[in-house]
């Protein structure tokens, strides 16, 4: 199974077969997670009275201890030391447009970090015609309160006339790290 991800003997295995094996990724991920971490807890807006989900058991199948430390999480409104925190999505042609604006982004302070995620394709409605061009994704770590900046300066360094910029909450996570991204931004 290395060798189908590493590159080293591509002409061994069909794509059929991988796409046959990927819905495995799933079934390992909620064993590895536990159902109730993926549904909402019964306190929540999102969740749906049906009867039969309430019989479900709400016990976590993946510790989050090990033997010599303990992970720490926090939910954002609970630690002092974080702003509300988002990522944002933007997508770019090509490489060379990706590090270039990702690079102006990071150097204004409009973000604590920009991942550069290769090989996306995107097929989308455009003047009347789907197209599907190959992409790189932008996923950028900052505070909420930069967005309308951080969305101005995308509009106004980026090639495309209708840039993506779809921003997502972060509700949790690291103390450290969502420490790091509020020190990483400008106020």
């Amino acid at each position: 199974m290395a060798t189908i991800f590493s590159g080293r003997a591509p002409s061994l295995v069909s794509p059929a077969i991988i796409r046959r094996r990927l819905p495995l990724v799933g079934v390992f991920f909620v064993v590895s997670v536990g159902f109730s971490n993926l549904c909402p807890p019964l306190h929540s807006p999102f969740y749906i009275k049906t009867g039969s989900a309430q019989s479900l058991p709400s016990v976590p199948l993946l510790s989050t201890q090990s033997a010599d430390k303990t992970v720490h999480a926090v939910k954002m409104e609970a630690n002092s030391d974080t702003v509300p925190s988002i990522v944002v999505y933007v997508t770019v042609p090509n490489r060379e447009a990706g590090k270039k604006l990702a690079g102006s982004i990071v150097k204004e302070k409009l973000a604590a970090c920009v991942n550069i995620v290769p090989g996306i394709e995107s097929v989308y409605e455009w003047e009347g015609k789907i197209n599907s061009d190959p992409e790189e994704l932008l996923i950028i770590k900052t505070r909420q309160s930069l967005l309308e900046a951080l969305t101005e300066h995308v509009k106004a360094n980026h090639e495309y006339d209708v840039p993506e910029v779809i921003a997502l909450p972060i509700t949790g996570g690291s103390p450290q790290y969502l420490n790091w991204l509020k020190n990483s931004t400008r106020d």
